[in-house]
């Protein structure tokens, strides 16, 4: 099975940014260990600052991946670009938050990509990638 974590603006921050929302733990350090946890899954890890680089790794992948995690940060509440391109590909993307965004500031509670999302994890601090590894696991088995 291969699954991809894509992570978009600010994520490479995580573990100095904010630490009272997202924690001091690194995004780095967590996503290695998570990846050491599933070893009959191949993952592939991505971050960017840049939506057109997130939405090319999407169409690099989409169509030969098992499943997506996405954490697209900021543009989660903005991208119909990336939204489009959840919707152009075949792989299921499960739309991931490390933090409760409907605990936060108003605009955080709208995701312009809901709806091209198989499913949505959020408020479980850096263990929402862990639950949406397991939904999309979870998901291929019932296919």
């Amino acid at each position: 099975m291969k699954i991809a974590i894509i992570n978009g603006p600010n994520l490479n921050l995580i573990g100095v940014r904010e630490p009272e929302i997202y924690g001091n733990r690194s995004l780095v350090e967590y996503l290695n260990e998570l990846v050491g946890e599933y070893p009959d899954v191949e993952f592939s890890l991505f971050q960017s600052n840049h939506e057109g680089a997130i939405i090319d790794e999407l169409q690099r992948i989409g169509f030969s991946y098992d499943g997506i995690v996405l954490n697209a940060g900021a543009y989660t509440h903005y991208s119909i670009a990336i939204a489009d391109c959840i919707r152009a590909i075949t792989a299921p993307v499960v739309e991931t938050h490390i933090s409760d965004v409907q605990a936060r500031e108003t605009f955080r509670h709208v995701s312009m990509i809901k709806d091209a999302c198989a499913t949505m994890v959020a408020g479980f601090g850096l263990d929402s990638y862990r639950l949406a590894v397991d939904w999309l696991i979870e998901y291929a088995n019932e296919q």
